[in-house]
């Protein structure tokens, strides 16, 4: 546990203590945070100047609130005054920390420390109020990371199309909406930064926060997801971007998985729909995955490439569970059968997905998915077994205590 829990942990008192007390080193944040605190229903008398510092003596001789604001615009040595807070702070405070330093790694610290936001300045009013109610929020779940621990583990789930025009993206809203019918939250993660298509299946336009989430992996937390999705469902979130062609820089090494790992922080499910082209610098995305699905037809540049691939996957994720769908199956003639097809890529095919031009556009002209709009349609049925399988193998792996639950398990 960090040193800041551990020591609201500790403290305790019989006093009553005040719902809030803010700390504020200049004039301009103290009177934007002046009517958000009236709205809260809280006493402006509770804003004091200058800063951590100060909170730190006061709070020496009166009741430590339930919620924080600190302002570490003055202090020298953010990481240690916020220690020193720490030694008179009482079990279960929240505190909200604000500064001039725009900085990840201090952001990081803060929240390894215990802080539950940390907000640069100057201050806008908008983000203010959220930061304040996703911190009552957090008051009135303070066991709910104990919670998700102890909760089962969820799917995190890339998938990858072999070709184009097999209908992966199309499979992955299908299966990203049968999740969210589970009540389970859910994320799609869509990485064709450029022409991604998963809002759209939908009628909705990404956000447009994808690209910061790339940038810094380690702000992905509930108040930025808020702003950064679109919720065609209220389980299901959708982080996308249809950003201006090659105006976005190539996300960092290892920042991918990082990505997903905060994702899955606050989602049961991360399902990724992947543009192949990404994996060639990008296997930490094949890493990150409980399930890998490869969507194929039965040709034979995608058994070449469903070949290579899967030698790459055992290289650099050997513990994921690989699923081979066949997509547009029962159209006509293929360039290879089926039977061919599985011995050549020594991996039988887990579901076959019929052609169904027909619901596929019906459904499309209506804006609905396919589970959706035509749940008894064997296109329907068969995105159902894609999911049944995906399910089926990692309720086998829950019952061991393998990789998997560790891989992601959020740190203390």
């Amino acid at each position: 546990m960090n040193a800041v829990a551990t020591i609201l942990d500790e403290k305790s008192t019989d006093a009553v203590r005040p719902a809030f007390a803010a700390f504020v080193c200049d004039e301009m944040s103290s009177q934007i945070l002046h009517p958000i605190v009236l709205e809260q229903g809280w006493s402006a008398d509770m804003i004091y100047a200058g800063g951590i510092a100060a909170g730190v003596r006061m709070l020496g001789g009166m009741p430590c609130p339930e919620f924080m604001i600190v302002d570490l615009s003055e202090s020298s040595d953010p990481r240690a005054d916020m220690q020193s807070l720490a030694d008179v702070c009482e079990a279960g405070t929240v505190v909200l920390a604000i500064g001039t330093i725009n900085d990840v790694t201090l952001y990081r610290d803060l929240l390894t420390a215990g802080v539950q936001d940390y907000l640069v300045k100057p201050l806008a009013a908008d983000t203010l109020r959220e930061a304040i109610v996703a911190a009552q929020d957090a008051m009135l779940i303070p066991d709910a990371e104990e919670e998700a621990e102890d909760a089962s583990p969820g799917e995190r789930v890339v998938f990858v199309g072999l070709r184009g025009g097999v209908g992966t993206s199309t499979l992955v809203s299908n299966i990203a909406w049968l999740m969210a019918e589970r009540q389970e939250k859910t994320v799609l993660l869509d990485l064709d930064l450029y022409f991604g298509t998963s809002a759209m299946q939908f009628d909705l336009e990404p956000g447009r926060g994808l690209s910061d989430a790339l940038e810094n992996p380690d702000r992905v937390d509930g108040l930025f997801l808020e702003r950064a999705v679109v919720k065609p469902h209220e389980n299901l979130a959708i982080l996308g971007s249809e950003a201006p062609v090659g105006s976005l820089q190539e996300p960092a090494s290892g920042s991918l998985q990082q990505l997903i790992g905060s994702l899955a922080d606050s989602f049961k499910n991360v399902v990724v729909d992947v543009p192949r082209q990404m994996l060639g610098a990008h296997s930490d995305l094949l890493s990150a995955a409980k399930d890998i699905v490869l969507v194929t037809d039965y040709s034979l540049t995608a058994a070449r490439d469903c070949i290579r691939l899967l030698a790459h996957i055992k290289q650099v994720a050997p513990n994921a569970s690989v699923h081979v769908v066949a997509s547009n199956t029962g159209t006509g003639p293929q360039e290879v059968e089926q039977k061919d097809f599985e011995n050549s890529i020594e991996h039988a095919t887990d579901v076959t997905i019929p052609g169904d031009s027909k619901t596929l556009l019906a459904t499309a002209q209506r804006s609905k998915l396919v589970v959706e709009d035509a749940a008894s349609s064997k296109l329907a049925a068969a995105y159902k077994d894609v999911l049944a399988a995906i399910v089926a193998v990692d309720e086998d792996a829950q019952s061991s205590n393998g990789w998997l639950a560790k891989l992601f398990k959020k740190s203390a």
